[in-house]
């Protein structure tokens, strides 16, 4: 689905959020793996589960046209800083619901940029009859944690020794929820 544009200045950075478009694909492979590789807060290391532009082109698309979908960027001086998908499904007993996913460049961490892509997105889905979206947080992230909560998520479960990360110790993931009213 296609939202309209919605323009941020927080802490003197001007940016937009939008829907992404096919002119975004070559940018978003790229920008995948560098975000990949800054924090291993993400499911992957750099490079893997690799999307080509293609993919991303075929995925933009899927998107747009899904009453169920949406794939947001943030812009920044024509440059994107980070985006977020929701996933939906069409199967009917599942349908009341979707998957939401963000990541940001480093260089673009405290410019509320992941908390302005949750808010277009729980907006969105708000107003089109989505009754829950669902996450998964790794447990370190306390500061993620803390935002979903803000926005109404709970934590539904755990899932115990999900990720080993670098320092060679296994970390939790936790499934979060909202549930709109």
């Amino acid at each position: 689905m296609i939202i309209k544009p919605k323009q941020y200045i927080v802490k003197n950075l001007n940016y937009m959020i939008r829907s992404a478009v096919e002119e975004d694909a070559k940018e978003l492979s790229k920008i995948r793996v560098q975000i990949d590789g800054e924090t291993e807060n993400m499911d992957r290391e750099a490079g893997e589960a690799y999307i080509d532009e293609t993919g991303f082109i075929e995925l933009v698309n899927k998107d747009s046209i899904s009453d169920r979908n949406i794939f947001l960027v943030a812009e920044v001086n024509g440059r994107i800083a980070g985006f977020s998908r929701c996933e939906g499904s069409e199967l009917k007993r599942s349908r009341h619901k979707v998957e939401f996913g963000v990541c940001v460049l480093k260089e673009f961490w405290g410019f509320a940029i992941g908390k302005n892509l949750l808010a277009q997105s729980i907006q969105w889905a708000d107003s089109n009859q989505i009754k829950k979206i669902t996450l998964n947080v790794l447990e370190t992230n306390e500061k993620a944690i803390k935002l979903y909560e803000q926005n109404g998520f709970e934590i539904e479960g755990v899932l115990k020794m999900d990720k080993q990360l670098s320092d060679g110790n296994y970390y939790s993931t936790m499934v979060m929820g909202r549930i709109s009213e």
